[in-house]
């Protein structure tokens, strides 16, 4: 299990937290979270008695949680109460504290944003082009991603069609179409370009991008002539679709002497635009 750790600071308070790779997750000191939000002398007692009482309701939050070591103010490593983010907003829903409000504010504005999504796709494909030209991302780009979404959303569709399942097995699909196009799963992929929870498609180079959509569309274009009855079926169709992106790949960079997938991110791209405009500003005014 590969896990890193951060200090992250809110209010001025230190919040201790772990990034374990397996799981794709920040697991965040629940302590350090109670210090934050009720400024109480003794977070930890603080916390064992929400703790003792939360399980005595039979809250399967606090089942759930788990211990993991942290460095602890003394400078060892000692075990704390963890929980992933999903565990601590339901927990801070215990915590009667002002502080709290802001987090359940946001959960509530999240979701209501979600639900208005689902009614009309346009709003978050509307919210995904405005994001992306605030951070920086060229109109090129950002044009081949909105098209990835769109091709995206016609194969999920496609599989759930065949009676598939979101999560587990849409997940596993994807790996495989990615390793047959790539020759890297998914986790591998995101590990070259040093990422975390960051959207792997949303630091593909244009190259890239590209590729794996003609798998995507490959693999949706296939099945519909296929026709897979199970999920099995599925595997080896999504194989099929990311090897048509795999030649593609492979000549690519036989004629350019050039790897496609590469570490190359998002921040190292928008760095380099950066970078290459402010050249141009300064040619622009030596002329």
């Amino acid at each position: 299990m590969t896990k890193s750790t951060a200090i992250k600071l809110f209010e001025e308070k230190q919040v201790r937290s772990i990034w374990d790779a397996d799981q794709e997750k920040w697991y965040i000191s629940i302590v350090d979270v109670v210090a934050v939000l009720t400024d109480s002398v003794n977070p930890l007692a603080y916390w064992r008695k929400l703790k003792q009482r939360l399980k005595e309701e039979g809250n399967e939050t606090v089942t759930n949680c788990h211990g993991l070591k942290m460095i602890a103010a003394d400078g060892k490593m000692r075990l704390t109460d963890v929980a992933d983010a999903e565990q601590l907003f339901r927990l801070i829903q215990s915590i009667p504290s002002p502080k709290a409000e802001p987090f359940k504010l946001w959960l509530a504005h999240v979701a209501s944003e979600r639900l208005d999504e689902m009614q009309d796709p346009e709003l978050s494909i509307d919210r995904a082009l405005e994001q992306y030209m605030m951070l920086g991302y060229s109109e090129n780009w950002i044009n081949q991603r909105l098209k990835s979404i769109e091709i995206r959303k016609e194969l999920t569709d496609e599989w759930k069609k065949r009676g598939l399942k979101e999560g587990f097995q849409f997940a596993i699909l994807t790996d495989i179409i990615t390793k047959a196009w790539a020759d890297k799963t998914t986790k591998e992929y995101k590990i070259l370009k040093g990422l975390k929870k960051e959207n792997l498609r949303d630091n593909m180079t244009n190259t890239e991008l590209i590729l794996n959509m003609l798998a995507e569309a490959s693999t949706k274009d296939i099945s519909q002539v296929v026709n897979p009855s199970d999920f099995e079926e599925s595997k080896i169709v999504a194989k099929q679709g990311g090897n048509v992106a795999k030649v593609a790949r492979l000549e690519l960079e036989a004629k350019t002497g050039k790897k496609v997938v590469t570490p190359v991110n998002a921040k190292d791209a928008l760095t380099g635009i950066k970078q290459k405009k402010s050249l141009n500003a300064n040619k622009g005014k030596k002329k």
